[in-house]
């Protein structure tokens, strides 16, 4: 009877790594890490990114408003608040013309500048995200025209009344009109909001929000033409080279 020789496994069939493979695993994990850390860095933009989708939906929501009712409606972004600071350029709401109980119509349809009734509470921009007075424009074209104002004694709550005096509302706010057919009052202009820091231990007239260096270019926003739809600006270029030429600590 022939007898079975063991033969030993061949060197390249044995359960282990080779050089090579070793060095394309070193490779795959180095790609994976430096796409994690680019996708890291990119973080710090989400809060404009989502602060222009929600403002938008205000915009949308304003201009159906206003076609619905046909009534004025305008969409308010605070610019100082007596009872919180904090939520200066970053409170965003809804109002519509104050209308006559007994007609269900405008109250005051001639008069250029009516009482408006708070339609909700609004939103608040998510943290370190601005509304930009200095870049958002009544004309984007041109770049001219600072957004007109309102203050709280054009301001009714829900319910109709003068606002109180421990209401979040209070202050002043910038006004973004439509008119009860849903066209802009003025067509063109632009809502622009950047990354950065404010004290808010002043009003923002006196302490406006200023860009950090990890917010150079986190900038966005969109434009509102006659109809009320909205173009969202794809790069800070297209706001503007006084967007695009900002420094760490420069206001905005």
């Amino acid at each position: 009877m022939q007898a079975f020789q063991t033969k030993s496994s061949p060197r390249g069939l044995r359960s282990a790594f080779t050089l090579v493979e070793m060095l394309v695993v070193i490779a795959i994990i180095s790609i994976l890490m430096t796409a994690g850390s680019i996708g890291l860095s990119g973080m710090q933009g989400k809060g404009v990114t989502s602060g222009v989708a929600t403002v938008e939906s205000l915009f949308d929501e304003a201009r159906t408003t206003a076609v619905g009712r046909n009534l004025r409606a305008c969409v308010l972004v605070a610019k100082t608040l007596t009872n919180n600071r904090g939520d200066e350029l970053r409170r965003v709401v809804v109002a519509y013309e104050e209308i006559d109980t007994a007609t269900g119509q405008a109250k005051d349809p001639s008069n250029a500048a009516p009482n408006w009734v708070l339609s909700s509470r609004g939103t608040v921009l998510p943290d370190q995200t601005f509304f930009s007075s200095k870049f958002s424009r009544i004309n984007h074209t041109t770049g001219t025209g600072e957004i007109e104002t309102v203050t709280d004694a054009k301001l009714r709550d829900a319910g109709g009344t003068a606002l109180k005096a421990s209401s979040p509302f209070k202050g002043s706010f910038y006004i973004y009109e439509f008119n009860s057919q849903g066209i802009i009052k003025n067509p063109g202009t632009s809502f622009i909001l950047g990354n950065g820091t404010r004290n808010s231990a002043k009003n923002s007239t006196e302490q406006p929000p200023r860009v950090t260096k990890a917010g150079l270019q986190d900038f966005g926003g969109f434009v509102v033409w006659r109809n009320g739809r909205t173009s969202v600006f794809r790069n800070p270029a297209q706001m503007g080279s006084s967007v695009t030429n900002l420094k760490s600590g420069d206001p905005f």
